[in-house]
């Protein structure tokens, strides 16, 4: 059917200023509504609720790896771009083989690393991915460090205890395994972007804000869901691309594991995907604080879930972890149990396991790497006896460790080549969205917004007054989803004559005040309405009206208590404004449309004042409605120069912006 989307150039309106609506709430008071509680910042608490049954977590996991595939910027799946890998300078110690690596993630992007081997191995080898964390590749303990590392039973050697990292992957090595150790964005010798970008960004840089060039941060990259994150999500992808690549490697014997920033990255790589076989994400497997860093959020992540949920979607592939003293102390009482009845729906309870390790801080040390020495023994099938005993070996130097040299050259980096890449992942974007279908495209918008359609039985109503006024009949109510915690205030006008069938829900950016004009009475239009029988609707979204203290519009969104500008650390764990406000329009939409009293024939809306952009994404969602009247559709997100613009929403650009979002409004033919 042929949608119908009228400008306000076809219906007039007339609004005066300093109009007031009748008050649903006691005046002074706000909605009792848990969203003008303090947002949720990375140090809140993220309980896994497991489901019931393996078919509601089967949905549940789809859901999940959709919202992480388009929170990291990969959704569509990128297609992959040649590697053109380049090996070269062979080391040798006793048991093992280290050389260097680069290849390119996506064109003229390198990933770095080193490639450890065992010696002398023949046939296929399992592989193994070894992200790291906050230490960096090259993290080497002072001799006073490693010295009280052994002496309260954190570290055994010396010499290999000096650099926990290469310990892992050269004891791997020895194993009997392919490993790649590769750098994190801003480590080592991954510099194209720095160090202090990637994982120490503070202040938003306005010289990099631009519709045609930008960097990563910006308002136009949050617009593109474009992140350090997704970039190093991409990463690791691809390192998996060069190991199963790698004439020695068994792909189908492959796994991943990493400490702190490293099981991070060990997380989202299980979630999205199904290569290993087995993982041990250390140190970040929480329902406490998600990870500190700007490399570790990105917007969406983790709304309404958590890393405990987001490790489970490697269910049911065996995964291990420790419990150490720090945000992941809780973790046997409050996410271990939880993981395990997850497995246990899959009848695989023992494919996971924490152990508590709570008398060592914040680690990835000799004892933690045993335990995960024995459990890739076990599934990846390698024979050993156990316990595997990690041994001592000569570390490399740091001529060894490095990647570039004069016949292997750094390649261009810096706040150029910043807006190059940025640019480049744009326009490949915009071609895999092209391709979308109109329901793929449904569904990305879907969790842009975050939140489904409710059912019209989630609306309860509480009616709070009545007044018969000259003309109509003026209702005020609360709607309330409980399961959300949210009431919103609403004010009915229902005709003094006969209904003729028809509502108007009346979407302004003046909230519900925008029906009435300054003296209390509706406006001109609205009353010409009541008067051919048509009730009107009218609503305080979140952020107008009743929700407001001092009654101002709410011109810049609440963001977290955090001096770091950076949009990830609101929107990794709260839907943005603009999506509460759509969530507002779905919900009112839906109990419109399902009136107990005398179900309406037809639905119409009229948005304006700014609030066209929230109508247009709530009707790319809900059913019902058989025509929009919009004041104006010139509204663009690509315009937006702050992610503290209430029309702020992640990825809008990318996803087609608001052409795409008319496409896809759902609105029957109107005559």
């Amino acid at each position: 059917m042929r949608s119908h989307l009228f400008l306000f150039s076809l219906f007039s309106l007339l609004v005066l200023s300093h109009a007031k609506s009748p008050r649903v709430f006691p005046e002074g008071r706000q909605p009792d509504d848990v969203r003008l509680k303090p947002l949720k910042d990375l140090n809140g608490h993220f309980p896994f609720k497991v489901p019931e049954s393996l078919q509601a977590w089967k949905e549940r996991k789809a859901e999940l790896q959709l919202r992480v595939a388009i929170a990291n910027g990969l959704h569509p799946m990128p297609e992959k771009t040649p590697l053109n890998a380049v090996i070269h300078g062979m080391v040798k110690r006793e048991g093992f083989t280290a050389q260097k690596v680069y290849f390119q993630s996506v064109p003229g992007f390198y990933v770095t690393g080193i490639l450890f081997r065992p010696q002398d191995a023949k046939g296929k080898l399992p592989a193994i991915l070894c992200p790291h964390g906050h230490g960096g590749r090259l993290q080497t303990h002072s001799e006073a460090k490693v010295l009280d590392e052994i002496r309260i039973g954190a570290e055994k050697f010396k010499e290999s205890g000096r650099m926990p990292k290469v310990a892992r992957a050269a004891t791997l090595a020895r194993l009997g395994n392919v490993v790649l150790l590769f750098d994190m964005i801003g480590y080592a010798d991954n510099v194209q972007l720095s160090y202090q970008l990637a994982h120490r960004f503070v202040k938003q840089r306005s010289e990099m804000e631009g519709k045609k060039s930008w960097g990563l941060y910006s308002t136009q990259a949050e617009l593109r869901l474009q992140s350090i994150m997704g970039l190093q999500t991409w990463n690791g992808i691809r390192a998996l691309d060069f190991l199963a690549g790698l004439p020695d490697v068994d792909p189908k014997r492959m796994a991943v594991t990493g400490g702190s920033g490293g099981g991070t990255q060990t997380i989202l790589l299980g979630a999205l995907d199904e290569r290993p076989i087995v993982g041990f994400p250390n140190g970040m497997v929480s329902t406490s604080m998600q990870g500190g860093c700007t490399c570790e959020s990105c917007c969406l992540l983790r709304v309404g879930t958590g890393n405990v949920e987001l490790a489970a979607l490697f269910a049911p592939r065996p995964q291990g972890m420790t419990a150490a003293d720090d945000w992941t102390k809780a973790m046997m009482s409050d996410g271990y149990p939880e993981l395990q009845k997850l497995y246990a729906l899959y009848g695989k309870k023992e494919d996971v396991i924490c152990t508590d390790l709570t008398h060592f801080k914040h680690n990835y040390n000799y004892v933690s790497r045993g335990l995960m020495y024995n459990w890739f023994n076990r599934y990846l099938k390698w024979g050993f006896r156990e316990p595997i005993v990690e041994q001592d070996f000569k570390l490399l130097s740091n001529t060894e460790h490095a990647v570039w040299n004069d016949k292997h050259p750094k390649p261009e980096g810096g706040a150029a080549y910043e807006r190059k890449l940025t640019k480049w992942i744009a326009k490949r974007d915009a071609k895999l969205v092209k391709n979308m279908t109109e329901d793929q495209l449904r569904l990305a918008w879907g969790t842009l917004i975050g939140r489904k359609v409710p059912d019209f039985n989630d609306i309860a109503r509480e009616k709070v007054d009545e007044f018969k006024q000259d003309g109509y009949i003026e209702f005020l109510d609360i709607l309330r989803l409980k399961e959300h915690g949210e009431s919103i205030p609403v004010v009915s006008l229902y005709p003094a004559k006969k209904w003729n069938g028809r509502v108007t829900v009346w979407l302004d950016g003046k909230g519900k005040d925008g029906l009435f004009d300054a003296t209390g009475k509706p406006v001109k239009e609205v009353m010409k309405m009541l008067g051919e029988g048509t009730s009107v609707v009218g609503v305080d979204l979140f952020g107008q009206g009743e929700f407001l203290a001092e009654g101002k519009l709410q011109v810049k969104a609440r963001v977290v208590e955090n001096p770091r500008e950076f949009a990830g650390y609101s929107f990794a764990y709260n839907h943005t404004l603009f999506a509460r406000r759509v969530h507002d329009v779905m919900s009112l939409i839906v109990w419109v449309s399902g009136f107990e009293e005398e179900k309406p024939q037809e639905v119409m809306v009229v948005a304006k004042n700014g609030i066209e952009p929230v109508t247009l994404a709530a009707l790319s969602q809900v059913n019902g409605v058989r025509s929009i009247y919009l004041e104006s559709d010139r509204f663009r997100f690509v315009d937006l120069k702050s992610y503290r613009n209430p029309n702020f929403l992640p990825g809008a650009v990318k996803y087609g912006d608001l052409p795409v979002l008319m496409k896809l409004s759902r609105v029957k033919d109107s005559k």
